[in-house]
C-alpha cells in the first residue's frame, strides 16, 4: 500500500466512489438541506468512520466469511434496502424545509456510521478496495492505512454535498419547492442503490 503505484489509483478509487451519488451523499444533501453544513458536520465524521471501519474488518477477515457463506451478504444487503426504502419514504414526507434548524434533528456521528453496515454502495467499496488494493498477504498497517486513507478522502467528497445542500436551503422554504425536492432526493437514493443491488444479484 505504500508503493506509488498502489497508493495513488487507490486514492483516485476512493476520490469517485465517495464524491459520486450514492445514499451517503444523498443524506448529506438532505440534510445540509434541512439543517445547515455545521449541524450536518456530525453525520459526516459518522460516514468517514463508517466506512473506514468498514473497510478495515473486510480487510482483516470479513471478506473471507462473506465468501465462504454468501448468504450472509445478501442477507445484510436485503437489511439495508428494506432500511433505505424506508429512508426514502421520511425523506419524501418530511414537508418543507424549516428555517428555524434547531427545531430539526439531523441524523448524527453514530448514526452515520452505523448506516454503513446497511449501506450496499459502502459494502461494495469495502469489498472491492481490500480485493484489489490490499494484498492476499497483507500486514495489518496496510489495513489501518487503507482505511485511514478511505476516511481522509470521504471527508471532503462527501461534505462537498452538504455545502451543495445548504446552498438550496433558503429556497425550499416554500412547499411546493420543497416537495419536488424532498421527492427527488427519496427518488435518487433508490436509484442510487441499484448498480450495487444488481451487482450482488447477477453475480
Amino acid at each position: 500500500m505504500t508503493d506509488l503505484a498502489v497508493l495513488l489509483p487507490f486514492l483516485l478509487f476512493c476520490f469517485i466512489l465517495t464524491a459520486t451519488p450514492g445514499p451517503n451523499n444523498v443524506l448529506v444533501l438532505a440534510s445540509g438541506a434541512q439543517v445547515g453544513v455545521r449541524r450536518t458536520l456530525p453525520l459526516i465524521v459518522g460516514i468517514a468512520i463508517g466506512v473506514a471501519l468498514q473497510l478495515a474488518v473486510v480487510g482483516l477477515g470479513l471478506g473471507v466469511v462473506f465468501a465462504a457463506l454468501p448468504g450472509l451478504h445478501l442477507l445484510l444487503s436485503i437489511l439495508g434496502l428494506a432500511y433505505l426504502l424506508l429512508l426514502a419514504w421520511r425523506i419524501a414526507t418530511c414537508g418543507p424545509i424549516r428555517l428555524d434548524a434547531e427545531a430539526t434533528t439531523p441524523m448524527g456521528l453514530l448514526g452515520g456510521a452505523a448506516f454503513q453496515w446497511i449501506n450496499p454502495k459502502a459494502w461494495t467499496v469495502s469489498i472491492s478496495a481490500a480485493a484489489t488494493y490490499i494484498p492476499v498477504q497483507h500486514h495489518r498497517l496496510d489495513v489501518m492505512l487503507a482505511a485511514t486513507l478511505l476516511a481522509l478522502v470521504s471527508l471532503p467528497c462527501v461534505g462537498i454535498w452538504a455545502l451543495a445542500g445548504s446552498v438550496l436551503r433558503n429556497g425550499l422554504a416554500d412547499e411546493r419547492r420543497a416537495h419536488c425536492f424532498n421527492l427527488a432526493m427519496a427518488v435518487t437514493l433508490l436509484v442510487a442503490t441499484l448498480p450495487p443491488l444488481y451487482q450482488l444479484f447477477t453475480h
